[in-house]
């Protein structure tokens, strides 16, 4: 008896196994890929998603107001050559508007537009185009000049450019050029006013720098320029008092944003405005002013950030010119490799006449 029921739970061991192997095989399993025999798929393993990395295009310049074009006013209004000697010749006053550059002879008896050449008889220059006509080199200068920047016993006061005057960016270096003045912070539309009595030298555009601007020439011997307008409400030879409503500021040129570019110079050369004004106190440090060649010391440095700009513009250009191309792999889409390059399919199609089927192994132009 016992030998029998050893035999039958043997046998049923042995069967076990086969049922669940011949399970197994009745459970369908999922088709090799091509070129993946005796790989099984795991259901189980989560897919990793798929990144496509896009290289940036480093062959554009982006442009900011930081990089002002070479032919603006902005970027020729450095001279660094000493000044020429000129010649004195007769005062003519008429065609003062007409843009022209001239050389006037100081008198007592002149018009009201004109008494101011009298007290800054160094600029012998009228010049209704070019903010530095002068060709001074601040850094030769010799002596201390003592400049009254106001005079009560003429009712000449001075005046903030603007009624509130939060500063946003520094003189000195902005990137990799100088920056020739300070930014202060407004709304299109406000205010803008002179800063000194005097009269207006300049009032046009400049569309790849200062924009709608204006230079003011005074009294007391500097000019100052205002930036980036959206309107200039004066034509140049139209007197002004300190305070006078001179214009609307806005963000005109190359800019990034609504703001007042304000510059102070003297004979052409600028000076750093936070030397003059106190702005977060709204007011000026001093009734007077001491112009030394110490002043212009920043020349070398800002030579320097000029020199540096021309070569990476050259370099920016030369990068511009390069023909970019790509070797085909197998499968490649044109979009795709137009999403690589962050270029257009339509450019792709069309610098390589038309393409529609990529072979690997070929070389497609890109730029």
């Amino acid at each position: 008896m016992k030998y029998w029921l050893g035999l039958v739970l043997l046998v049923l061991l042995l069967a076990v196994p086969e049922r669940l192997a011949a399970q197994r095989r009745k459970v369908p399993q999922p088709k090799a890929k091509a070129g993946s025999a005796g790989r099984q798929k795991d259901f189980f393993r989560i897919k990793s998603p798929k990144i496509r990395y896009v290289r940036p295009d480093t062959t554009i310049l982006i442009e900011t107001k930081d990089l002002p074009d070479d032919n603006s006013d902005e970027a020729k209004s450095i001279f660094f050559n000493p000044a020429k000697k000129l010649s004195i010749v007769s005062e003519d006053t008429t065609t003062l508007n007409e843009g022209e550059q001239q050389i006037v002879e100081m008198s007592e008896e002149v018009l009201i537009d004109s008494s101011w050449i009298k007290v800054a008889g160094y600029y012998a220059i009228w010049d209704t185009r070019n903010i530095n006509p002068y060709r001074v080199d601040g850094r030769r200068i010799r002596d201390t000049l003592n400049l009254r920047l106001t005079e009560p016993e003429k009712q000449r006061f001075a005046k903030m450019p603007l009624r509130t005057t939060p500063l946003t960016s520094d003189f000195g270096f902005r990137g990799y050029r100088w920056h020739y003045g300070v930014d202060l912070d407004l709304n299109t539309g406000d205010s803008v006013r002179a800063a000194f009595d005097g009269v207006v030298r300049i009032s046009k555009w400049d569309g790849g720098g200062y924009g709608n601007y204006l230079l003011v020439r005074h009294y007391n011997g500097v000019e100052t320029l205002y930036g980036h307008l959206s309107k200039a409400l004066v034509a140049p030879g139209t007197f002004v008092k300190a305070g006078q409503l001179i214009g609307r500021g806005g963000s005109t040129g190359r800019s990034t944003g609504s703001h007042l570019h304000f510059e102070v110079r003297y004979e052409g050369n600028p000076i750093d405005p936070e030397r003059m004004y106190d702005f977060p106190d709204y007011k000026l440090l001093k009734d007077n002013f001491q112009i030394t060649s110490a002043l212009f010391d920043y020349y070398s440095k800002a030579l320097r950030a000029k020199a540096a700009a021309k070569q990476r513009s050259a370099s920016a250009a030369s990068a511009a010119r390069r023909v970019v191309t790509h070797r085909i792999r197998s499968g490649d889409t044109i979009s795709e490799v137009a999403q690589k390059y962050g270029v257009s399919q339509a450019q792709i199609r069309r610098l390589n006449g038309n393409v529609k089927t990529l072979r690997p192994g070929k070389t497609l132009r890109i730029k």
